[in-house]
């Protein structure tokens, strides 16, 4: 026996909002979070409104959300980081009208944890690599690709760890086809605690 637990009125707040080709019809979608909620929203040109097509229940807490595309791709999947200690990567399949899950790995504790990666999620341009980072300390890096049947596979995480160390933001740098290369907002506790001034430093990544 499975027992779900789900309110009557679903969430309306919207958390986090990204946009990109999900269903692979060339056409501009929207996927926004809401708690732990995810829906897909399409604009209809002819009325000028945004109509739902899709909301899923996670039966979790949604932190961070990304659009990805491979390079050469036709449609973006979804990057999601949660408080399950995974990072999901969902495809929309336009004929069942469902999220499928593609790929979750998982890489610490569940819970909304401060040095579990999870709350900023950063993708680079050309769809090579994602960055998965937590508020405090630790940063992972995965390398995206294709098999020879050309379906998505992920590689084992690189570790891009500071200690002592807070992020503010995390952002996927245009290099063009060099290594990927992530920009992160960073401050250093340790220094800060034993000086006047708490700088915040912009440090790059590659991978």
């Amino acid at each position: 026996m499975h027992l779900y637990s789900l309110t009557l009125q679903r969430a309306s707040a919207i958390t986090h909002a990204i946009h990109g080709n999900f269903s692979g019809t060339k056409s501009q979608e929207l996927v926004v979070a809401r708690g732990g909620l995810i829906e897909l929203l399409r604009p209809d040109p002819n009325t000028g409104k945004v109509i739902p097509v899709l909301a899923v229940e996670v039966f979790g807490v949604v932190r961070d959300i990304a659009p990805f595309r491979l390079t050469g791709g036709s449609k973006d999947y979804i990057v999601v980081g949660s408080d399950s200690g995974r990072i999901v990567v969902l495809e929309y399949i336009p004929f069942k009208n469902v999220f499928e899950r593609v790929h979750m790995e998982t890489f610490g504790k569940s819970g909304c944890r401060r040095i579990v990666p999870g709350q900023y999620l950063a993708v680079d341009p050309k769809g090579r690599a994602i960055m998965v980072g937590a508020v405090e300390k630790q940063k992972l890096v995965y390398i995206m690709n294709r098999d020879a049947a050309a379906r998505l596979t992920i590689s084992s995480p690189l570790e891009a760890h500071k200690s002592h160390t807070l992020v503010f933001g995390i952002v996927g740098i245009d290099v063009g086809f060099e290594n990927p290369m992530f920009a992160c907002l960073e401050l250093d506790y340790e220094v800060s605690f034993n000086t006047i001034e708490n700088r915040v430093i912009l440090l790059y990544y590659r991978s």
